[in-house]
């Protein structure tokens, strides 16, 4: 049988119960699963704001939106951000007519906070830091960074559902979280965007239900005769979330600590094979980091080979991800991140699921090491 990259799991049965509750009641868009989902990721993560829209995209893109509007950024200012992610991360950026300015990784794929100190201008206005694969990396020099300079910190967090820093859920001006089915917190589609200051969460709420002042949900609790009538206090978007979506998060909320715990174990199953095995290098996890362990990446000087001959074997890993720069539209005349460029051609993510046996990742460790090099 074939070994994928990703296979998402759900409680089935909970689900459909979850599920059925909305259809049941004649709700299933933006209501009363949304909100429950909310306060029960608020009680999880001991964030201050939490609102669910469909995407994490839509989350980034909400972020980016609010701060440009309520700082008073211009087109063309900037926003320092990593190469080495998936584009939606910089397309958010680019929404805005903002500049997405990269700055190099570090040994744990991250932010490298000593290039940021270089990349920085008079035109840096926020550093949005993705947490690739669930690690923190440098997170905590990085915030020092953004409080020193006046910048606002993003934080996507798409891979970092139930990751801890020292402890503590990881935090910053704004936290973006993703629930796509792949996503350690699975539903089909769908994200949360926490906000830290409660003024960005009550413009964030209006915005992505297309800027009016009072959602649909909210109106069925008037009982005068004029819930009807609403406001339009900005131009929105269609970013809001759904109670279907809301109701696979609430039961895989359930879950997350106990699999996050097995995508460690599975990831402590790949380090005892691999390790002392020359020519193929690990992508470590932060020192201080409980990583939701989304991504276990290596490095090898013959990854396209290497993936060629796991392919062959019926062994499917993945690439997170191409340096961006490579595209079109984020191109640079010169390499001002050497370390993204290094490791965008030798990293590979090994396949990392709850499916996956310790007999799994036995075989996937001796193709690795039979074909690296």
């Amino acid at each position: 049988m074939a070994i994928q990259l990703f296979v998402p799991t759900f409680a089935i049965e909970e689900c459909l119960s979850e599920i059925r509750e909305t259809l049941e009641r004649g709700w299933t868009g933006l209501g009363f699963k949304t909100v429950e989902f909310e306060q029960a990721w608020l009680r999880y993560t001991r964030l201050n704001h939490a609102h669910f829209v469909n995407s994490a995209t839509s989350g980034l893109h909400l972020a980016v939106n609010i701060f440009k509007e309520v700082d008073g950024w211009c087109e063309g200012d900037e926003i320092i951000t990593s190469p080495l992610t998936f584009v939606s991360s910089n397309h958010a950026i680019m929404y805005e007519g903002l500049k997405p300015v990269f700055a190099d990784v570090d040994e744990f794929l991250c932010l490298d906070p000593v290039d940021l100190e270089r990349k920085i201008t008079p035109r840096t206005r926020a550093v949005m830091f993705i947490g690739l694969g669930g690690n923190t990396g440098q997170l905590v020099r990085v915030q020092d960074f953004c409080k020193k300079h006046g910048l606002r910190l993003i934080l996507d967090a798409a891979h970092m559902a139930g990751t801890r820093l020292s402890g503590n859920t990881p935090s910053a001006d704004c936290v973006v979280y993703s629930f796509q089915a792949v996503k350690n917190l699975p539903t089909a589609d769908s994200g949360m965007i926490c906000f830290a200051e409660a003024a960005h969460d009550e413009i964030c709420r209006k915005k992505a239900w297309m800027g009016i002042n009072k959602d649909t949900f909210a109106r069925t609790s008037d009982k005068g005769s004029y819930r009807w009538l609403y406001d339009v206090d900005y131009v929105g978007y269609k970013y809001n979330g759904n109670s279907v979506m809301a109701a696979m998060g609430l039961v895989e909320l359930r879950y997350l600590d106990r699999n996050n715990a097995y995508r460690r174990q599975i990831a402590t199953w790949y380090d005892e094979g691999l390790k002392d095995q020359k020519g193929i290098g690990r992508v470590p996890v932060a020192p201080d980091c409980e990583s939701s362990r989304h991504l276990y990446q290596i490095h090898v000087d013959n990854r396209d080979e290497l993936m060629l001959a796991l392919n062959g074997v019926d062994i499917f890993p993945g690439v997170h991800y191409r340096d961006n720069r490579e595209y079109k539209m984020f191109s640079e005349n010169e390499d001002t991140c050497p370390n993204s460029t290094r490791m965008s051609d030798r990293i590979l993510s090994l396949p990392m699921h709850m499916r996956l046996t310790r007999a799994d990742v036995d075989a996937v460790v001796e193709a690795v090491t039979k074909y690296a090099g």
